[in-house]
C-alpha cells in the first residue's frame, strides 16, 4: 500500500532522514508499520535539529517539499496566493499516486488537502484531526471551513475523521478517537511522595499566549504566598519565556518556579513521575497530550474546560477543571493539598483512566483504518 501523507508539520533533513515534531513523528512512525511506500507532502526547513525533533524510522520516504505558507496578514495572502498552484499541484500529484491519503488537520496544508480529497471519492482515506472538534468553540475561519468539508458526506466521501471526543450531530465521516504516548510495557506501580513535603506541579507545552504558562505560574506564587511549600517545573520554549522569566524576577519566585527549556521525552517522563499535579490553563486543544501523559503517571490534573478536557477528567471525579479565576482555582486546590485521601483517590483515578490509552491499543485502531 502506497500512503499519502499531506502535513503542515515543518521537517528537517539531515544524514538522509527525515525529522519532525517528535511526537506527530512518533505517532505517524506507527502508521507506517503497515504501509509499503510513503509519500509526505510537507514543508522543509534548514532549522537545527532540537530536543523535541524526532525521525521517522521508515527510510524510503518520497518527500515532496513545498514551501510554507499563511493567510494572518494581507502580505501574506498575496505570497500564499503566488504558492498555492504549486503546492495543490504536489497534494494533488501525491494524491493520484497514492492509494490511501491521509490528511493532517487542522492546519493550512490540511485545509488545501481537503479541498482537493474532493477529487479522490473513491480512494480510502482518513484524517486526524488534532485540534477541537467541539463544534461551539471559536476557532479561526480556515479551521471551522476544514471541519464543515470534513463532516460534508457529498463532498468527503470514503473517509474517517478522527476527532477527539465524541460530539453531537456529526455525519458518518466522524470517528471519536484518542491519542498515547507510552506502551503497556511501561506501566508501572506509581507510588506519590507525600502532600506534606515539597509539592510539584508540572506544565508541559509550547510557553505560547494560547496556553497561558503565565497563569500557571500565578497559581504557584499565590500557593507559596499562603505557605504552601510548591514548586512549579516548566518544560517547553515559547515567546512567552521572557516574560515569565521577568514575572518570576520582579516577584522573586525563583525558588518556586523553574524553566527548563525542551527536554527529551525520558527527561520529561521522569518529570511527570516526580510530580503530583500537572497543569494546563490552555484557551484551546484537541487531545491534551501533557494532560493524558501526566494522568499516565499519577498526576492530577489542573486544566481549563476545552474540547474533550471534561470527559477526560469525568467532569472533576479525575482532577480539576480550572475556572480561570485566580481566588476560586486556588480555594479549589488547597482543598486537595489539605485532604491526602482525596489527592489519593484523583490519582489513582487518572492513572485507571490514562493506562486504557497505551500505544499498544492505539496501534490496533491503527492498524484497523489501514488494513481493509
Amino acid at each position: 500500500m502506497r500512503i499519502a501523507i499531506i502535513t503542515h508539520v515543518n521537517h528537517i533533513q539531515k544524514d538522509n532522514q527525515y525529522f519532525g515534531y517528535a511526537p506527530y513523528v512518533r505517532e505517524m512512525n506507527i502508521w507506517l508499520k503497515y504501509v509499503d511506500e510513503v509519500i509526505i507532502v510537507a514543508p522543509l526547513e534548514k532549522d537545527r535539529l532540537t530536543e523535541i525533533d524526532s525521525s521517522y524510522f521508515y527510510e524510503k520516504i518520497n518527500f515532496c517539499e513545498v514551501p510554507n505558507f499563511s493567510f494572518t496578514s494581507f502580505r501574506n495572502n498575496m505570497e500564499s496566493f503566488f504558492k498555492l498552484p504549486l503546492i495543490s499541484w504536489e497534494i494533488f500529484c501525491a494524491m493520484k499516486s497514492a492509494d490511501h491519503i491521509h490528511l493532517r488537520c487542522p492546519g493550512n496544508m490540511g485545509l488545501i488537502g481537503s479541498f482537493i480529497q474532493v477529487l479522490f471519492p473513491f480512494k480510502i482515506k482518513t484524517a486526524k484531526y488534532a485540534g477541537n472538534w467541539d463544534p461551539k468553540s471559536k476557532q479561526p475561519w480556515t479551521y471551522r471551513l476544514q471541519k464543515w468539508i470534513l463532516n460534508n458526506t457529498f463532498l468527503t466521501r470514503n473517509m474517517q475523521v478522527l476527532v477527539y471526543g465524541e460530539w453531537p450531530n456529526q455525519s458518518k465521516n466522524i470517528k471519536p478517537f484518542f491519542t498515547s504516548s507510552y506502551s503497556e510495557s511501561e506501566k508501572e506501580i506509581i507510588q506519590k511522595n507525600s502532600l506534606y513535603s515539597s509539592i510539584e506541579f508540572l506544565f508541559v507545552g509550547s510557553l505560547v499566549l494560547g496556553k497561558n504558562p503565565l497563569y500557571a505560574v500565578k497559581l504557584i506564587e499565590e500557593l507559596a504566598k499562603k505557605g504552601n511549600n510548591v514548586i512549579l517545573n516548566l518544560y517547553g520554549e515559547g515567546p512567552e519565556r521572557k516574560k515569565i522569566e521577568n514575572y518570576i524576577k520582579d516577584n522573586q519566585i525563583g525558588n518556586n518556579v523553574i524553566l527548563h527549556g525542551n527536554q527529551n521525552q525520558e527527561i520529561v517522563k521522569k518529570a511527570y513521575k516526580n510530580s503530583h499535579f500537572v497543569i494546563l490553563p490552555s484557551k484551546s486543544e484537541g487531545w491534551p497530550k501533557a494532560i493524558a501523559e501526566g494522568m499516565f503517571w499519577g498526576c492530577v490534573p489542573l486544566v481549563t474546560k476545552v474540547s474533550c478536557v471534561p470527559f477526560m477528567l469525568d467532569y472533576g471525579n479525575r482532577g480539576i477543571i480550572l475556572d480561570m479565576d485566580l481566588k476560586k482555582d486556588i480555594e479549589n486546590i488547597e482543598k486537595i493539598l489539605c485532604d491526602k485521601n482525596t489527592f489519593l483517590a484523583k490519582s489513582k483515578l487518572s492513572i485507571e483512566w490514562s493506562q486504557k490509552y497505551t500505544t499498544d491499543v492505539f496501534e490496533e485502531e491503527i492498524k484497523k483504518l489501514l488494513i481493509k
